[in-house]
């Protein structure tokens, strides 16, 4: 009888490793621009949420007009709308408020008067390159702008 082996050889499985190298050297660098664009898609969508908000918090709050900071369109968890005031209107969720979501930060610029008329929200990749390209930002006209990372967002910034 002959003496039969189980398992696999050196080679065989050397060549499995490989295979298997082979196929995450393509998928990792894939999977990271799928995720930094799903990062970016967030920034934007936050962005129109926080412009919804605005809108919403100044026909609400007439005599403040906009909020002076971004944490005053958020509330305290859990919101609800009979606990809303301006300082915690409840119209966007407590991460988006505290400035950091999906791989961004976002920053807003008040113009420091009572009742505000102009604001400026900036969306800025946390890790440019890994967690974003692109910079993005917004203002009281509601257009959503946008700038490659490494250049701050202004309204002179190309329109989406």
């Amino acid at each position: 009888m002959r003496n039969q082996q189980k398992g696999f050889s050196l080679i065989e499985l050397l060549i499995v490793v490989a295979i298997f190298l082979i196929i995450s050297a393509i998928a990792i660098p894939n999977f990271m621009r799928s995720r930094m664009r799903a990062n970016e898609v967030s920034a934007v969508a936050s962005l129109r949420a926080i412009n919804t908000a605005a809108v919403t918090y100044s026909i609400t709050y007439p005599d403040v007009n906009f909020p002076a900071t971004l944490s005053a369109l958020g509330g305290p968890a859990p919101c609800t709308t009979s606990l809303a005031t301006s300082a915690g209107a409840c119209l966007i969720d407590e991460v988006l408020a505290a400035g950091t979501k999906s791989g961004y930060n976002f920053v807003w610029t008040g113009d420091g008067l009572v009742p505000s008329v102009t604001f400026t929200v900036t969306a800025t990749p946390q890790v440019p390159g890994s967690s974003g390209q692109n910079n993005y930002c917004t203002d009281q006209s509601g257009l959503i702008r946008l700038e490659p990372a490494g250049t701050a967002c202004t309204s002179a910034s190309a329109p989406l």
